[in-house]
């Protein structure tokens, strides 16, 4: 798991009217759950691009007015014309206490059912996995090189030693759909 590292500072006005302003500055107003208490303070809105735009799950290690907390991402609410950044909730945690996080999918291999003419599908990206934060992973690695036409891997095919898929059992992660000329030559055999 990667770490990010953000600034913050610490605010008190917690109305409408000092959200706005501090939007106006180029700040993002954000809370930070999970300790003692709450805290409100603000980042600056640049600060969060490279956060928010990759598929890359990141521990934050927020500074705010000089002391340290490890956090993640709980929830980012955008506006909904410009699509700018309105309010951030990151969640507090510590190394004895699993949290719940969606970390993404990466398929490797090359199927036996893609060189029978067969079309891999990737049918869910991210998977809800709980773990103590020193063994959350940065991606979850499938090896799909013996899927073969009309099979699927759903969670239940899964296991992993350091941490735990809280998605139901069911659920169809990778599949190879047969397409129409692959259709065709299995039943001209």
């Amino acid at each position: 798991m990667q770490i990010f590292e953000l600034q913050g500072e610490l605010r008190t006005d917690l109305g409408k009217k000092a959200t706005n302003a501090l939007r106006a500055e180029g700040k993002v107003p954000c809370v930070l759950y999970g300790g003692k208490e709450n805290i409100h303070f603000a980042v600056v809105e640049k600060d969060l691009q490279k956060l928010l735009y990759t598929p890359i799950v990141y521990i934050v290690k927020l500074t705010i007015n000089g002391t340290a907390y490890e956090a993640v991402m709980r929830e980012i609410q955008f506006h909904p014309v410009s699509d700018r950044v309105l309010h951030m909730d990151f969640y507090q945690i510590t190394q004895d206490k699993p949290v719940v996080m969606e970390v993404p999918v990466k398929l490797h291999g090359f199927a036996e059912g893609v060189q029978a003419g067969g079309k891999l599908s990737l049918v869910v990206r991210k998977l809800k996995v709980r773990a103590i934060p020193a063994n959350l992973p940065g991606e979850i690695n499938i090896d799909v090189t013996n899927l073969g036409l009309g099979k699927s891997v759903k969670v239940k095919d899964l296991s992993f030693d350091n941490f735990e898929i809280v998605n139901a059992k069911e659920v169809v992660i990778a599949q190879i759909k047969l397409t129409r000329a692959a259709r065709a030559a299995q039943e001209a055999k």
